[in-house]
């Protein structure tokens, strides 16, 4: 397969109840004008990016079944993040782990270390 800007991250698989988050440029506004200042992000405490790609969700434990004509197979049911493609995202740079992937800076962000999202929808 060969690598374009279109499918560079179609190979990251992101798992659980991490997300996939490209770090805006500083004094970077989004169209409602929602950005941080810069001594909010000179102290590094939290950063904003763009949501790129979301885990699965949280793993749901199946109910032990004992009935033996049920079909085997396990299916693995999660329970989704509120986190989507495209959001903004407000995190604690606390719990966020730094990656370098295609020489850009990502951020690989548990649900639980993101304070806010905004999503660009028509309510």
């Amino acid at each position: 397969m060969h690598l374009t800007p279109d499918n560079k991250l179609k190979k990251l698989i992101i798992i659980g109840d991490r997300i996939l988050i490209r770090p805006s440029k500083p004094n970077e506004r989004t169209q409602t004008g929602l950005y941080l200042p810069p001594g909010v992000q000179e102290k590094e405490k939290v950063q904003q990016g763009y949501v790129i790609k979301i885990g699965p969700g949280y793993a749901i434990p199946m109910p032990p079944e004992d009935e033996p004509w049920k079909n085997q197979e396990e299916q693995v049911r999660y329970l989704p993040l509120q986190a989507k493609e495209g959001d903004l995202a407000i995190f604690l740079l606390s719990g966020a782990t730094e990656i370098m992937y295609q020489d850009e800076k990502y951020f690989i962000v548990p649900q639980s270390a993101i304070l806010m999202l905004e999503r660009e929808e028509d309510l």
